[in-house]
């Protein structure tokens, strides 16, 4: 007797589903974005730390500099100065206490606080007076006016790679006394009051001592 109606469909055995042109390209595209997407975040890890590397590599150039030139300026410290680090492992951060033998500021504890920035010895230390002082070249804001401090200096006396840290705080000694400058003053009240009555500048000079250089 012939069957009748439709023929059984085939199921067992039956292989996966075939995709069709379109979805095979979206696929193969999805997978390339990603291969990509890997690239590119290899290349920006790349770049990230070769920018933290030659970050490190300048920070490294100074506090090489630093372990050597501090070496040499604890071996050849002015008697009237101290130098104090408060973290050992920052060399770039200091204080330092000047105490003047002679001179107009005798008897006084002037304090100065130091920092060597990155780009150290392309560039000065920076350098600002704490004790608040009647001077011609140091403002009662704590700024100063010493030629090694400059970056760029017209009498060619400024910060250069052949300066170190010896320098700068020896010359920070001598403002009060071989370096005090009336002449080129950056307190200009302070050289006119010179001028005008030496001693009565002394003596607006020792009103400043007693409540804030005392020893």
């Amino acid at each position: 007797m012939a069957a009748s109606g439709k023929p059984s469909e085939r199921v067992l055995g039956a292989g996966p589903p075939r995709l069709s042109r379109g979805a095979q390209g979206k696929g193969s595209s999805n997978a390339n974005a990603s291969s990509k997407l890997k690239r590119d975040d290899g290349l920006k890890g790349s770049r990230t730390a070769a920018t933290a590397s030659d970050s490190t590599r300048k920070v490294s150039v100074r506090d090489k500099l630093l372990v050597k030139e501090v070496a040499e300026l604890e071996a050849n410290l002015p008697c009237t100065c101290k130098v104090h680090f408060p973290d050992p492992n920052k060399l770039h951060c200091f204080q330092l206490t000047v105490t003047p033998e002679e001179g107009y500021y005798q008897g006084g504890k002037f304090q100065f606080e130091t920092e060597v920035p990155d780009a150290y010895n392309m560039v000065p230390p920076k350098v600002k007076c704490l004790t608040k002082i009647w001077h011609p070249n140091i403002t009662e804001r704590g700024e100063i006016c010493l030629s090694l401090l400059r970056e760029h200096s017209i009498d060619g006396t400024g910060c250069a790679p052949t300066r170190t840290l010896k320098d700068v705080v020896w010359g920070l000694n001598f403002l009060f006394t071989d370096l005090l400058n009336f002449d080129d003053p950056l307190n200009i009240e302070a050289a006119e009051h010179h001028l005008r009555d030496k001693e009565d500048f002394r003596n607006k000079v020792d009103d400043y001592i007693k409540p804030y250089a005392r020893r």
